[in-house]
């Protein structure tokens, strides 16, 4: 992180989506400067000036507001492509479709399920995640066959997938299947995730 003014600010708060957004700087290489938002002015005019959703994470760039946790892992892979990050030719089809796979249906059917809401048979074919079990079948299917979600190589997209797998197996909401397992502890032994994780662990509030 810089300590001298940064073309790149960071909104965020620990307790948020927006551990997804700081590993995802750290794996870009990216320098910012940080605002921690915290909860009680997230909806101050201030911020919401930032993202009128009033919801953290968001960064700022050359001036442009990006928010929503997938799109900032696929603008900072491109807009920092010494890291190595963003997809090769062959691999953008599976880079972005598990991408906004995790970030579409997962995200809902995992919403949904935490919301104690259910999907009947006939609802299931509206539902863009069909069921729970069927979403979670899928990404395990994938993750049974590839240690990344572009294979043998780690990219932006694993900030993404990874982080909705870790916290799905630390809070519960997905199930600890075997592939889901071995792909969150492979994520864990990065030193991007170490770095950036202890980061907001020190900004925890004392418990």
């Amino acid at each position: 992180m810089s300590s001298s003014p940064s073309p790149l600010t960071f909104y965020t708060n620990p307790m948020s989506r927006g551990q997804i957004a700081r590993w995802a700087l750290h794996e870009a290489g990216a320098e910012y400067d940080q605002q921690i938002v915290e909860y009680d002015e997230i909806k101050s005019t201030d911020y919401l000036a930032v993202n009128p959703m009033g919801k953290v994470p968001a960064i700022v760039h050359n001036g442009k507001t990006i928010t929503e946790c997938a799109a900032i892992c696929a603008y900072l892979a491109d807009s920092f492509p010494d890291a190595g990050l963003a997809p090769m030719p062959d691999e953008r089809a599976a880079y972005y479709r598990w991408l906004f796979f995790a970030a579409g249906p997962i995200e809902q059917a995992v919403m949904d399920r935490n919301l104690g809401l259910s999907v009947t048979a006939e609802q299931q074919r509206s539902a863009g995640y069909g069921s729970y079990d069927q979403a979670m079948d899928v990404l395990d299917e994938m993750l049974q066959s590839n240690p990344y979600v572009c294979g043998d190589r780690f990219t932006m997209a694993d900030v993404y997938v990874g982080s909705q797998v870790d916290w799905g197996l630390q809070f519960k909401t997905f199930p600890e299947r075997d592939s889901f397992i071995a792909y969150a502890e492979r994520l864990r032994k990065r030193e991007k995730y170490k770095e950036s994780k202890a980061i907001d662990a020190a900004l925890m509030p004392a418990s």
